[in-house]
């Protein structure tokens, strides 16, 4: 015989890259019954890396990560946890930012000003299998929807793997550590730096940054 639905425990993994702001959210999360911090992670890499041991029922996730930006952090537990629940918890409201984000799959979104007393029902309503996002930014879903397309700018030209390099080089590492981050080589590291610059007509690193900020693939 089961257990009671109300009974059932969702695993959280928390991803923030401040300390502080995930000791907050998890003794909020644990003073509530039915949710289990299963582990936290304080980068986007070591966010997918946790996912992929811990299998969490719901990711709790920032979007100004280091290493690897909370879009393709999206992207990629998708791909890897498809039944998992992704609930953006973070300070940017960018209209465009929530597009893309609702595009690569998150279930919902809560600003981490409204935080107090906002979380505790989002998470209650992914776990029961529903979404949750602000009524202005529903509104901006639905625009979205409406018009049954995403703006698509020159990132989408990119690979995965371009994207990755991409936010390691606008955070400011080099050839070799960009290759020592993602296990490749340095020449190999140089050639998908080429290419990106090639795809989104950059000429300089400064050009790299710029756009990286203007594209929420790094935050300032």
């Amino acid at each position: 015989m089961g257990s009671p639905p109300h009974l059932l425990v969702t695993r959280i993994l928390i991803v923030d890259d401040h300390d502080i702001v995930r000791r907050g959210v998890r003794a909020l999360l644990e003073s509530e019954p039915g949710f289990s911090i299963c582990g936290e992670a304080g980068n986007g890499r070591e966010a997918v890396a946790k996912a992929a041991e811990l299998r969490p029922d719901l990711v709790l996730l920032d979007i100004g990560l280091p290493e690897l930006n909370g879009l393709e952090v999206t992207r990629q537990l998708r791909a890897m946890l498809p039944s998992a629940k992704i609930l953006v918890l973070t300070v940017f409201e960018a209209d465009r930012l929530v597009e893309d984000l609702v595009a690569a799959g998150v279930n919902g979104y809560v600003l981490k000003s409204e935080a107090g007393l906002t979380l505790i029902n989002a998470v209650h309503a992914l776990a029961r299998g529903s979404n949750y996002f602000t009524q202005r930014l529903r509104q901006t879903i639905d625009t979205s929807r409406t018009a049954r397309t995403v703006t698509i700018r020159g990132v989408a030209k990119l690979t995965p793997r371009e994207r990755e390099v991409l936010q390691l080089l606008a955070e400011g590492k080099s050839n070799k550590e960009v290759g020592t981050a993602l296990k490749i080589s340095t020449k190999t590291a140089e050639t998908h730096r080429a290419r990106i610059m090639a795809k989104l007509g950059l000429h300089s690193m400064a050009d790299v940054v710029r756009y990286a900020i203007r594209n929420h693939v790094i935050e300032t």
